[in-house]
């Protein structure tokens, strides 16, 4: 039987703040700036949330899409680099809290940007193999920059689910292909607060070497081309990359825009691409063939080929669901509530 797609979800903070604001406190050229990462706001994790309450959000959404007994899910795994905790999972409280719980394997995926992507592979692993009947796959984050880093321009907040099985399948996965080397673009070491990254080495030999070679293995592997394609989507870690890795592959910029959700969400690390593939989903029908390419540093890519099926056509669909409907729905914070939100202001401590 076919392994793909049974469902999926989507959740984006309402918060946003835009490039512009943030460079005012800081000096910085903020028009530029937003020109240069092509980024026009970025959501921001509201006080009370964090990648556990937004996997749960898009958990909950891919479950009442659905509509299958939580307890015939047999794998949970959150991918993120944001994990709330550093010594307890995030994917036990996520299945706790869909019904999923007791009899599963659950675990924290960790691969910045494709920990959602590995997570996914997993899944159809296990699925495929007979072991699980479905497998929950999550790409959720609540990334931070260092005050006044190129990062804290991009770095959004948010999360996708992806739930996996053999029937019903509203996407099937063709293949998937990966690429993987040590590629020290992006790191934080324990105990640091923010991360650090190379700059312009994130681009070149990071993630475009890794994107492309994906991409060219999963062409190869299927026969394909970038024509044979309805729609596309890449990491998207600012608004230029992608656009630049898939004018190299050959697709047009009307087979990337349904899923460039960066311009007005940011990059929402392990839940940027997987975002992007919900967004198509929202707006596929039968027959459309999907090309997706996600990249984490460190450094990594995952590519899929994946067709729409006759599913899609059953599966419940809510305005609020839809993920540019999300991606709309803001509100616009100032730069003290934003650090207020994101713990930037150290308060302090008792004598």
């Amino acid at each position: 039987m076919d392994v793909g797609i049974v469902s999926y979800g989507a959740y984006v903070p309402r918060y946003r703040i835009a490039p512009e604001e943030i460079a005012r406190v800081w000096g910085a050229d903020g028009v530029a700036l937003a020109r240069s990462l092509a980024i026009t706001r970025k959501s921001v994790p509201g006080p009370d949330e964090d990648v556990i309450t937004i996997s749960v959000e898009a958990a909950r959404q891919a479950m009442d899409r659905a509509g299958i007994d939580p307890q015939d899910i047999g794998a949970v795994y959150v991918g993120s680099e944001s994990h709330p905790y550093a010594v307890k999972p995030t994917a036990t409280v996520v299945a706790e809290a869909i019904g999923a719980t007791p009899d599963l394997t659950a675990a924290d995926f960790e691969f910045a940007c494709k920990a959602g992507t590995a997570a996914i592979q997993t899944c159809m692993g296990l699925v495929g193999s007979g072991m699980v009947k479905y497998g929950m796959a999550i790409g959720s984050d609540t990334s931070q920059g260092a005050p006044g880093d190129v990062l804290e321009y991009s770095a959004s907040a948010g999360g996708a689910a992806i739930l996996i099985g053999q029937d019903p399948v509203i996407a099937k996965i063709n293949a998937t292909s990966s690429c993987t080397t040590d590629t020290p673009d992006f790191w934080r070491r324990e105990g640091a607060q923010y991360p650090s990254h190379g700059g312009r080495f994130t681009g070149e030999p990071a993630y475009f070497k890794h994107t492309l070679r994906c991409s060219s293995n999963l062409f190869e592997e299927m026969g394909t081309e970038a024509s044979d394609y309805n729609f596309a989507v890449f990491h998207q870690p600012n608004g230029k990359f992608p656009l630049r890795a898939a004018k190299k592959l050959g697709f047009t910029e009307e087979q990337v825009k349904t899923g460039m959700l960066v311009r007005e969400i940011g990059n929402t690390y392990s839940g940027a691409v997987i975002l992007g593939l919900c967004a198509i989903l929202d707006d596929a029908k039968p027959g459309d063939r999907i090309f997706m390419v996600g990249y984490g540093s460190g450094a990594g890519s995952d590519g899929f080929d994946i067709t729409v099926t006759d599913g899609i056509e059953k599966m419940p669909q809510k305005p609020a669901w839809k993920v540019w409907n999300q991606a709309a729905k803001n509100q616009e914070i100032d730069y003290v509530t934003y650090a207020r939100f994101r713990g930037k202001i150290a308060m302090p401590t008792g004598a």
